[in-house]
């Protein structure tokens, strides 16, 4: 079958590890050309183009906070500067700071939000009117997190921000209906990534595993694929939508 997004030009932030790297591999697959970006990671970043370019795409990187106005500024220009255009963001930026609500750090709550909301807003508004201006629609995918549909102990912050991320999203959407742009969210469950070992540790994310109405974690590739249809022609008429990638984990615990 030919490939979904052939000649396609899209952007990732958080592209270097986790979600976002499986996100750029997924949409490489399927012929689109990319831009990756992330912040502090550039030999991960190089890693990465590499093995999209070892897929036959076109791809480079450009380091950056995606939380901040002006790197945001510049990764659009540079995407439209050495690709021509821009057909699809993939909205990726993550920070997370996980303690009791009785004893958060207020200058943590201000930063996640921040991360949460700022980047999403910065990156999308400068690609849509990147969109708007060159006309024949486009796709924004926001990863927002199951977080937003359940309140997790000890993350108050992250669930306020993907919460308001959703809002934010479907806001976006509505507005820009006319230019045919569409605009969604995918909400991974508990995704295999090294944030998470790192947070929770490999013996703990086994047991998790187990847990799970699926019986594993998922996976950035999970994610990615999701991430591929929702950018191609098969989600032409879907705007304003979250999809759940998480196995089922909002169902509950797996069944005995």
């Amino acid at each position: 079958m030919p490939a979904r997004l052939e000649g396609k030009k899209a952007i990732v932030t958080g592209g270097a590890q986790g979600i976002g790297r499986g996100c750029a591999l997924e949409l490489a697959r399927e012929g689109a050309d990319l831009l990756i970006n992330d912040f502090g990671r550039g030999e991960q970043l190089q890693s990465v183009v590499e093995e999209i370019r070892g897929l036959g795409r076109e791809a480079a990187f450009v380091e950056g906070d995606a939380f901040d106005r002006g790197d945001c500024e510049n990764l659009v220009t540079h995407a439209v500067e050495t690709m021509g255009r821009i057909d699809i963001v993939v909205s990726n930026p993550a920070l997370n700071s996980r303690a009791p609500f009785l004893d958060y750090d207020p200058e943590a709550f201000d930063k996640v939000i921040k991360a949460t909301l700022y980047g999403g807003f910065h990156l999308s508004q400068l690609a849509a009117r990147h969109m708007v201006e060159r006309g024949g629609g486009g796709k924004i995918v926001f990863i927002s997190s199951m977080h937003a549909r359940t309140p997790i102990s000890n993350s108050v912050a992250y669930n306020t921000g993907k919460k308001g991320l959703l809002n934010m999203a479907f806001t976006i959407a509505n507005e820009l209906t006319d230019h045919r742009i569409n605009v969604n969210v995918i909400e991974p469950g508990w995704i295999d990534t090294p944030g998470e070992h790192d947070a929770f540790g490999t013996t703990a994310l086994e047991k998790v595993a187990g847990e799970l109405p699926w019986k594993r974690m998922g996976t950035p590739r999970d994610i990615g694929r999701a991430v591929v249809f929702l950018s191609s022609a098969d989600a032409d008429y879907i705007t304003g939508a979250t999809l759940p990638v998480d196995g089922g984990q909002w169902l509950g615990p797996a069944k005995e």
